[in-house]
């Protein structure tokens, strides 16, 4: 077990408990935050688009060809845009700080 901190939409920031094996969009999810994540995390909606802070990109897996695609059809896409059900938490990311994306 380990922790997020993540920024929801209106600037507040949530230390979210995290459990390896989980995605990133189930902790922000069952933690009752407002991100929609409609297609469950197939990687087929883009509704679970978040910011990862800068320090933790180099961390993560790479974007696949899948998530490549679904944020070339979202909005407000940036060099650290990830959707949170391609990436899986692991205890090399505790504390990682993230940022929902606009809606």
């Amino acid at each position: 077990m380990g922790t997020i901190k993540v920024k929801d939409r209106d600037d507040n920031v949530h230390q979210l408990t995290a459990e390896s094996g989980s995605t990133i969009m189930e902790v922000i999810r069952d933690a009752g935050l407002d991100i929609e994540a409609a297609c469950g995390g197939c990687c087929a909606c883009a509704t679970c688009h978040v910011f990862i802070g800068e320090e933790w990109l180099k961390k993560l897996n790479s974007r696949d060809d899948d998530e490549e695609s679904m944020l070339d059809q979202a909005f407000y896409v940036k060099d650290n845009s990830r959707l949170g059900c391609q990436l899986e938490y692991t205890e090399e990311l505790d504390g990682m700080e993230l940022t929902l994306a606009p809606e």
